[in-house]
């Protein structure tokens, strides 16, 4: 099925490579009809982030702390309630997106928060789960996203659980974004467990 010819504009606008500004206005405007727009896309993210983190927890606590970063409208942690899991918090940097993922009733908490630009607002130890695409207009924020994930990791704040390549990721909008001919585009899956801050000793 071909993908309709709003959805290929919207999507292009957001990964057209614009700064971060425009690109979390893009965001907001998207925020009404987001999730319809992605149910065409076959838009496997939220389902692939939600079994990885289960792949983390054999046997999933229900209080087990999980922080859903670019949480979006919502859309994983309505897999993850699926399977589960109960103590969700959550930040995007869109305020529109943020607005649909607190009408879900999913989240303990939400917070305005761009990734690499401002502390995450996470307690102590708990999982962090990030996705991305691997198209080629994404592959400079994907490596940006890498670089900011190596240097957490470097410094001891992240521990690195999985990373998970998927191919057939979600409908390319072009054949230039295509892998391989597919008509998809390939992407990734990361969690994280955030370490926590060893206590100050005393003198």
């Amino acid at each position: 099925m071909r993908l309709p010819a709003a959805v290929r504009e919207r999507v292009a606008a957001v990964h057209g490579g614009v700064g971060l500004p425009e690109c979390l206005r893009l965001y907001d405007g998207w925020a009404a009809c987001y999730e319809q727009d992605v149910e065409a896309l076959e838009y496997r993210a939220p389902h692939l982030a939600a079994a990885s983190l289960a792949f983390a927890f054999p046997a999933p606590p229900a209080e087990a702390r999980l922080l859903d970063v670019a949480c979006g409208t919502g859309l994983v942690a309505r897999e993850l309630h699926r399977r589960g899991f109960r103590c969700l918090h959550g930040v995007d940097g869109s305020s529109g997106m943020l607005e649909r993922a607190r009408s879900t009733g999913l989240y303990q908490e939400l917070r305005q928060c761009v990734l690499g630009r401002e502390p995450l607002p996470a307690p102590a130890g708990g999982f962090l789960c990030l996705t991305t695409r691997s198209n080629p207009s994404n592959l400079r924020y994907k490596a940006e996203l890498e670089a900011v994930l190596e240097d957490l990791e470097r410094q001891g704040a992240w521990q690195k659980v999985l990373v998970q390549e998927v191919e057939r990721w979600e409908k390319a909008t072009s054949e230039e974004e295509s892998t391989q001919g597919t008509g998809y585009i390939s992407g990734v899956v990361y969690v994280y467990r955030k370490c926590p801050v060893p206590p100050l000793e005393e003198g």
